[in-house]
């Protein structure tokens, strides 16, 4: 697959991690993507690709692309034999200033681009990603785009500093800390959270350390569960393993004999280190 990445220009890059261009065969018909603190855009420009999140829901076809703020549950990708799109990777607060919604609305509920903003203005942006020369010109065509629909949103501020706080200590924060601190009541913290990252600042500090202990696993090696969990802050080997069932549906010595799979039949490829094969 082809892959192409960059990170925006200001004021964007205080809402985004990176843009980025698809194209190619997918490893497997199939990948879970455990929860990851980030909001996700898709535009598709290929075939349509399928989504199901959870195991209790049917999964849905999405021909324009999705819109997926930050989730609780992992879920399944269905890439057709060749994919080609362009993307977001928010970062957890980011998508909020592009939504004509509460972001909690669509929590763990991908929706189409189309739902979000509209069909006629989705497929003109997708005519002039399609005739684009370079996957380079369709990232500075979607970012200009970004640029025309960036609006002011109350709160945001609060709850991208509360955020950062959480990721640069991994999710280990005490939330009353959080309030505490940003002279405001836990309730109205968890409030502005809910409506612009679309879960409470304690579930976000929950994926935040999941997945800082995950990215810290060496699959090429052995794994020591019980120090792991320890050195995460976990309350024991249980709670972390039940943390592990919560986030991707699969024990840790599951987990880990996906991603080797994965290593072993596609070493090096562009989406390792967090797609699991769901075949």
């Amino acid at each position: 697959m082809e892959y192409v990445s960059r990170a925006p220009r200001p004021p964007l890059d205080e809402l985004i991690d990176d843009l980025y261009y698809l194209a190619g065969p997918s490893p497997y018909a199939r990948l879970t993507l455990p929860p990851a603190p980030s909001a996700l855009l898709i535009v598709n420009l290929g075939p349509p690709f399928r989504i199901r999140g959870g195991t209790d829901r049917a999964p849905a076809e999405y021909a324009d692309g999705c819109v997926i703020t930050t989730p609780t549950r992992a879920y399944d990708f269905g890439y057709p034999p060749r994919t080609r799109s362009v993307g977001v990777h928010f970062k957890p607060w980011g998508l909020a200033p592009f939504l004509p919604m509460p972001a909690a609305e669509l929590c763990d509920r991908p929706v189409t681009i189309e739902q979000v903003w509209g069909r006629p203005a989705v497929a003109e942006l997708r005519d002039r990603l399609a005739t684009a020369a370079t996957p380079h010109q369709m990232l500075t065509l979607l970012e200009k785009e970004l640029r025309r629909r960036l609006r002011e949103t109350a709160g945001l501020g609060l709850v991208r500093h509360a955020s950062s706080v959480i990721a640069a200590t991994r999710g280990s924060v005490a939330i009353g800390e959080l309030s505490e601190a940003a002279g405001v009541s836990s309730t109205h913290l968890a409030q502005r959270f809910k409506t612009l990252v679309g879960v409470t600042p304690k579930r976000l500090a929950r994926t935040h350390r999941f997945t800082a202990t995950v990215l810290g696993i060496d699959p090429a090696g052995p794994v020591d569960w019980a120090a792991l969990a320890a050195r995460a802050g976990y309350f024991d080997q249980a709670h972390f393993g039940h943390e592990f069932r919560a986030f991707t549906g699969c024990t840790p010595t599951q987990y880990l004999e996906i991603r080797c799979r994965f290593l072993r039949e596609h070493p090096g490829h562009t989406l390792d280190g967090w797609s699991l094969p769901a075949d």
